[in-house]
Order: structure tokens, then C-alpha cells, then sequence
């Protein structure tokens, strides 16, 4: 099979849309989360996505089979709080490296079965490595602006745990997003590469990270190139930002950074942004409008949906994204 370094250089490749999204439709009840290993689990765990991979599983798979059956080149494994320091408020921290191992496996085997049946058409998985809930550059209280939450060491320690367990599991590629602080996602940067180190394998990475407001900067701070300098040192796969806008207002700052970097450029914005109820309103065609324009600026190499996003967006964006070509590297950087 290709890999997904020679599929990037022919086309646009087509990312998922939202896990939460759709595993909202289901209605999942506190028993469903637990399923019978967990029934008698002394914490309520209704609400942990992550766990449904052990406890729903062939919900996880049809999630997945609906985004390929929508056009998406890669699906994001069901990790995004999958590691120690997130899984502590459910006190399961002992089963990070089954979940994320697990849920690799369960995104592989749905890849495979579609590559099978159109070979000229490869499908991936791309190991969804989330921020964390805490943060590394900000203190959480006010009145203590030198205390951390959480240590970079830890963060490297717990990252590298979910590292291992998703290349274990059969990723093609790791997708370190929805970072706020950088410094967090320095720690999962350092862990990848230990792991590289140790095991002498060469995976692929994908960075993105969330711009939070209009102010163009993500909530440690930074400006666009200011994020991009900070995880620049590495070679990356692709660079790019997801969540917290939706494509129209995300463009001006996909706009400089493609213009700064010489690695891939990759998106996966909201339906917009939240109505007043925290729900997601953008239709497929209306983003598919926003869209087009990234790809008439010829901004992206990578493209699919966060927040909000369903099979309908990403058959929408794969629609019109298959008119036209990738942008061009960047080589004189």
C-alpha cells in the first residue's frame, strides 16, 4: 500500500468529522458506558467517549465505516482523552494503553476492509493524541500565577504511554491536536520522538492547533507563527489548526501559515461556531462554500471537521475538494 506522504503529493486527502458528534445520536445511558466489565465501577463514566471502545465497540466501527463511506482518506482513532493524566477524572488510569491500543485496532481494521475493496483508494488511521485538561503554561488559580497543575515530565510520561500503545495498535500516523498550549504539546512531541528513539520506527506527524478567538492567538498566547516556531523543530507531516472556529473565520490564519511553513498544511474546523445552546448549526453546503475558498487560495493539503461535523460535511468537503489540486510545499523556507 502507499503511504500517506506519496498520496499527498497527488490530492487533497479528506480527514473524519466528529467522534462526540455522532456518538451522541446514539443516547448512550450510564449502563451502556459501563457495559457488563464495568457494571459494577465504583465512578459514574457516562460521558467517557474513550471507554466506548471497550464497551460499544461496533459503535466505534460504524463511525468510522460511515466516514469512509463519505470520501475520507483518514479516520481519528476514539483517544482524544486518552491518557493517564485525562482519564484520572474516572479513575482509569490502569486502562489507558488497552483503550488506546484497542481503538487503533478497531480504526485498522475498518480502514483495511475499505482499502481492500478499493485499493486505489488507500484508507488511514491517524492516532488522535488530544491536549489534556490541564495545562503546562497557565496556572489555574488566579491568585498562585506560579503553580502548574501538571509538569512537562509528566505530560512526556503520560503521553508516551498512549504513543505506544497507538503504534502498537497499527497507526499510520499521529495527530497531536487541539493544542491551546504548546508547551503541552512539546511534551507529546518529546514523547513521540523517545519512542521513535527506542523502537526505530519513523511514524509520520500531524500538529494542530486551536486558535480560541478572534484575537488570532491560542490560549497560551501565541500568534500563529509564534505556535509554528515552537514545534518547527521536529520534522512534522503536516502543521495545521482544528476546533474552536469554524472555516470561515479560521482562513486568515491557514492563510499565514501556509505562507510560513514548508511542511504540509492540514484543517478540520467546526460547523461553525456554537449557537447559544453550544450546538452547531453550518450545514454541509454552507461549509463546503467556506471551503472551497481555502482551496482556491490553495492553502491546504489536509481537510475535514471538528465540532459539529457529521458524514454529510465530510462527503460535502470530499466533493468539492476532489476539483482541485494540493498546495504546493513551501521548499524555499
Amino acid at each position: 500500500m502507499s503511504t500517506i506522504e506519496e498520496n499527498l503529493k497527488k490530492k487533497i486527502l479528506i480527514l473524519d468529522g466528529a467522534m462526540g458528534t455522532m456518538l451522541q445520536q446514539y443516547n448512550f445511558t450510564e449502563e451502556d458506558y459501563r457495559g457488563e466489565r464495568f457494571a459494577d465501577y465504583p465512578s459514574p463514566l457516562k460521558g467517557n467517549n474513550d471507554l466506548l471502545s471497550l464497551t460499544q465497540p461496533h459503535a466505534i466501527a460504524r463511525v468510522h465505516e460511515q466516514y469512509y463511506q463519505a470520501g475520507a482518506d483518514i479516520v481519528e482513532t476514539n483517544t482524544f482523552s486518552g491518557t493517564s493524566i485525562a482519564m484520572a477524572d474516572y479513575g482509569m488510569e490502569d486502562l489507558v494503553y488497552e483503550l488506546n491500543y484497542e481503538s487503533a485496532k478497531i480504526a485498522r481494521r475498518v480502514a483495511d476492509e475499505f482499502t481492500l475493496k478499493t485499493p486505489e483508494k488507500p484508507r488511514f488511521v491517524a492516532g488522535s493524541i488530544g491536549p489534556t485538561n490541564r495545562t503546562a503554561s497557565l496556572s489555574p488559580e488566579v491568585n498562585r500565577p506560579e503553580y502548574r497543575a501538571v509538569t512537562f515530565d509528566e505530560l512526556r510520561i503520560a503521553y508516551k504511554e498512549q504513543v505506544e500503545a497507538l503504534i502498537d495498535g497499527g497507526c499510520d500516523v499521529l495527530l497531536v491536536e487541539t493544542i491551546f498550549d504548546t508547551l503541552n504539546a512539546k511534551a507529546a512531541l518529546f514523547a513521540i520522538e523517545e519512542v521513535k528513539e527506542e523502537r526505530g520506527v519513523n511514524i509520520p506527524i500531524m500538529v494542530s492547533g486551536t486558535i480560541t478567538d478572534s484575537s488570532g492567538r491560542t490560549l497560551s498566547g501565541q500568534t500563529v507563527e509564534a505556535f509554528l516556531t515552537s514545534v518547527s523543530h521536529i520534522p512534522l507531516l503536516s502543521v495545521g489548526f482544528n476546533c474552536a472556529l469554524g472555516a470561515q473565520q479560521l482562513q486568515p490564519y491557514l492563510q499565514r501559515l501556509s505562507k510560513e511553513t514548508q511542511f504540509y498544511t492540514s484543517a478540520h474546523p467546526n460547523a461553525g461556531l456554537p449557537n447559544p445552546f453550544g450546538e452547531y448549526d453550518e450545514s454541509p453546503e454552507q461549509m463546503q462554500s467556506y471551503i472551497e475558498s481555502y482551496l482556491e487560495d490553495g492553502i491546504i493539503n489536509i481537510i475535514g471537521g471538528c465540532c459539529g461535523t457529521s458524514p454529510a460535511h465530510i462527503k460535502a468537503i470530499e466533493q468539492v475538494a476532489s476539483c482541485y489540486k494540493p498546495r504546493i510545499l513551501n521548499t524555499s523556507i
